[in-house]
Parts: structure tokens; sequence; C-alpha cells
């Protein structure tokens, strides 16, 4: 009898710490008034130092666990890389647009200020351009995917976004009418795409030549998980302190962003299933492809709108957001890929 798949602890129950984490920072907020604001005012290049400290110690951790060389493997199955590719670069970006455009500009009009609209939209594509890149390990895990092809699919995908991530954000954000600059766009990725990935490959391929490959992946990923949990939850509670006033101001805001945040999962995994179900994909590439697709790597979403919009902004509020809304989707994804696990 095999013994049923399980998510970590703090992986599991991840949403409830965000949630913990919205009360306290909006707290945190109330109580520390006009002193937040000295957090604020830290910047370098319209990057504030407090948060891409936390980001960074967020990103290198999942970037360490890429091995650029699984790439040689594209080969052995070449329609799921595909699948993956096709989704997440010429589909999920653009049906994300469309439903922050239908929701966000549209229906709800009565709520949200037509001049903060194009913001609410702007964090929802960022989302919607940041493919997965941590928790879809576990995705695959909990759904029987195969790891080695996950792995694979990952690493194609962090390629990708360095080339394709400001040229996509930059047309879509235009489409929008949001003014873009670039340079900030630019130096996001380049802070917290660039440099951890070339870090994390470097540290990755130092650490399994002195001490083993077994050492690397069962003594030191481990110690490092909670260092990306804990700067994730540290982030979330520095956002939602200036985000406190918004909140309070508007308390149904959250509801009314992880509407279409949640349907653009649904609708981009269903796309996804039903195409490698056609493609003929075995379950353990159909199902992690799937996964990917309908998860983002929201860590690299919120420092960007950070970057581009500010800390207070609404585009930042949707990202965060994206945070608390994707791990119960997902898990109720996993349990539709293993019910129709074929």
């Amino acid at each position: 009898m095999t013994t049923p798949k399980k998510i970590a602890f703090f992986e599991k129950y991840l949403s409830l710490w965000v949630a913990l984490c919205i009360a306290t920072g909006i707290g945190l907020g109330f109580i520390g008034g006009e002193k937040m604001q000295i957090i604020s005012d830290w910047e370098i290049y319209n990057v504030n130092i407090p948060i891409a400290i936390l980001i960074w110690l967020m990103v290198y951790p999942m970037m360490l666990q890429i091995d650029l060389s699984s790439i040689k493997g594209i080969g052995k199955a070449p329609k799921g890389i595909v699948l993956t590719l096709v989704v997440n670069w010429l589909i999920k970006p653009f049906t994300m647009a469309f439903f922050a455009w239908i929701f966000f500009e549209k229906l709800y009009v009565a709520f949200i200020d037509p001049a903060q609209a194009g913001e609410y939209i702007a964090g929802a594509i960022l989302l919607g351009v940041a493919p997965c890149t941590a928790m879809v390990f576990v995705w695959s895990y909990l759904s029987d995917g195969d790891p080695n092809y996950t792995l694979v699919q990952v690493s194609v995908n962090d390629l990708i976004i360095l080339v394709a991530f400001v040229p996509l954000v930059g047309l879509l954000l235009g489409i929008t009418d949001v003014e873009i600059p670039y340079n900030t766009l630019v130096s996001s990725v380049l802070i917290f795409v660039v440099i951890p990935l070339l870090a994390g490959v470097i540290t990755n391929k130092v650490l399994i030549q002195k001490k083993g490959e077994k050492w690397f992946k069962i003594e030191f990923l481990p110690k490092l998980k909670p260092v990306s949990i804990i700067a994730l939850l540290l982030t979330l509670i520095l956002l939602f302190a200036f985000q406190g006033n918004n909140l309070i101001d508007n308390p149904l805001i959250i509801l009314l962003i992880a509407l279409p945040l949640t349907i653009q999962t649904y609708f981009v995994f269903f796309i996804t299933w039903f195409a490698g179900r056609k493609l003929r994909l075995s379950h353990a590439i159909c199902a992690p492809a799937s996964m990917i697709g309908a998860s983002n790597f929201f860590e690299l979403a919120v420092a960007v709108a950070i970057a581009l919009f500010g800390l207070q902004s609404p585009a930042a509020l949707v990202t965060v957001v994206g945070v608390l809304v994707e791990v119960p989707v997902m898990l109720s994804l996993v349990a539709l890929a293993n019910r129709w696990k074929y």
C-alpha cells in the first residue's frame, strides 16, 4: 500500500499565514502611522531596499533547484515542452489581461476608481507573464508528476523569462495605457531573476561537486526552504502595512481581486490539461505542465509591481492577493488531476 503524498506544513497552510500577515501588516501600519514612510523611502533607483532583500531571499533558494544541464532532456518528450511554452507565453499572459480588463475595467466600475483600474489590471498582467518556478515542484510531486521532466520545464521557462518577460509586460501594459519605465522594468528582471539565477546555478554546481548531489538535495535545500517562506511572510507584512488604508477604504477589494485571478487559474489549467490529453502526453508530464501554466512566479510579480508602481499601489496589492489565492486553488487542481489520473 502506497503512502499518500502530503504537502509540507508551511506550504499547506500558506494561505493561513498570508491571512495572518494581512492582519499583522494592517495593525503595524495603523500603529506605525507616518513612521512607516521612512521604510518606504529607503530606495535605490525606485527599488525599495528592505523589500528587495526579502524578495531576493525568496527567489535565490528557488534558483538553487534549477539545473540547466537538465535542458538536454528536452528531446526525450518535446511535445510536453512545446505545450508548456505555448500556454505560458502565447496564451496565459493574454487571457490574464483579458479577464483583468473585463473585471476591473467593466464589471467593477461601481467598486473601483476608474483612474486606478489600469494599475489593478497591471498587477494581474505581471502575475500572468510570470510562470511558476518554485511551488510547481510541490504541485508536481503531489500529482505524481515526473520530477526530472518538471525540472526541465521549469529550467526552460526561467531562461525564457530572461528575454520574454520585459517585452511581454511592455506590450500588455501598453494596451492599458499605463506608463512603463523600461529602465525600472529591466533592472527589476536583472535584480530578481538574472542575478539570483546565476548565483543559484553556480552554487548548485559548486556544492554538488564538493559535497555530492545527495547531500545537496537532502541536507542543504531543506534548510533553505524556511528562509524563503519567512522572507515571503515578512514581505507581505510590510506590503500590507502600507496597503492598510486601501483595504480600510475598500474592504471588499481582496475578494474583488481574487475572483478574476481564480477564474484565470482554472481556465489555464483546463486548457493545458485537455491539450495534453489531446497530444497523448503521459499523466506524469501533463499534470506538471498544467500546474506550471496555472500557477505564477508571484515573487517576481510582487517585486516588479513594487518597483514600477510603489509599495502602496493597487498593482502591488493584486500580486499579493495572488499569493493568497494560489495555494487553495492549486490544491484543488492537484486533487482534480489525481482524480483524473490516467
